[in-house]
């Protein structure tokens, strides 16, 4: 036993793969179990943020989960930046352009509909809590948009940390909700094809969240989603600090 815990303490990510892959077994199983009316990625999802709690509480980091456990310290690193990203890139290889020309006008209007909706939501939020300082309240505002949009603008205008974590925490539990709602509104609003992909990835942004409620609602779906959030991405780093700041600050004075 102590042979295999220190096998898999040096080869981290090895051991990151094994326990996603009895993850994901298990989420079928029980998603088999419901007549697959919940998706199996959701319930991975979920199972994964009662892991990352438990860890959390065992390790006394907090924010690390079960990544600041030695034996699952891989997990740091499959779920880094570095392998987000490049999954992020790739999906975009699975898009066919005659799809993406489909979108046309829509897709362009949805991604300056979800910044600016996402936004004002995480502004009005940040304000009913007290956080009525424009700086502040355009940084809060920036993380419902995106968990990265977020700490992009609080440095850019110079927000303090506690801030941006909190614009961190909002970016990311749009995303996590995103994960978990797309499959069951999906068939509501007619999210089963590629031009409604794009144009629903252009108003929820957060690439991950969508990438991921997509995949758990069709695998087929995910490069259109994922493509147009990851547009969204940008276009938040781009308005909120500028366009969306000086909008706030005519408001709020």
């Amino acid at each position: 036993m102590e042979m295999i815990v220190a096998i898999f303490t040096k080869y981290g990510l090895v051991m990151a793969f094994l326990i996603i892959g009895v993850v994901m077994y298990i989420a079928g199983l029980i998603s088999k179990a419901t007549n697959k009316r919940i998706a199996g990625s959701a319930i991975a999802i979920l199972i994964g943020l009662v892991l990352a709690y438990v860890g959390g509480v065992a390790s006394g980091e907090g924010a690390g989960g079960l990544s600041k456990i030695p034996l699952f310290s891989g997990l740091g690193i499959m779920g880094g930046s570095m392998l987000r990203d490049y999954c992020i890139i790739s999906t975009a290889f699975g898009a066919r352009i005659s799809e993406i020309k489909k979108a046309g006008l829509a897709g362009i209007i949805s991604l300056f509909v979800g910044v600016i909706a996402s936004f004002v939501v995480g502004v009005v939020l940040a304000i009913m809590f007290g956080y009525s300082d424009v700086v502040s309240a355009t940084t809060i505002g920036a993380g419902a948009v995106t968990f990265i949009v977020g700490p992009v603008t609080g440095a850019a205008l110079g927000a303090s940390s506690d801030v941006v974590a909190l614009s961190i925490a909002a970016g990311v539990v749009k995303s996590i909700l995103v994960m978990i709602m797309t499959p069951f509104v999906a068939k509501s609003i007619g999210l089963n094809n590629p031009k409604s992909a794009m144009v629903y990835g252009g108003l929820m942004g957060t690439t991950s969240g969508t990438a991921a409620g997509l995949a758990a609602t069709d695998a087929r779906l995910v490069p259109y989603g994922a493509m147009t959030a990851t547009f969204f991405t940008g276009l938040g780093c781009l308005m909120c600090p500028s366009v969306l700041f000086l909008a706030t600050k005519a408001i709020l004075g």
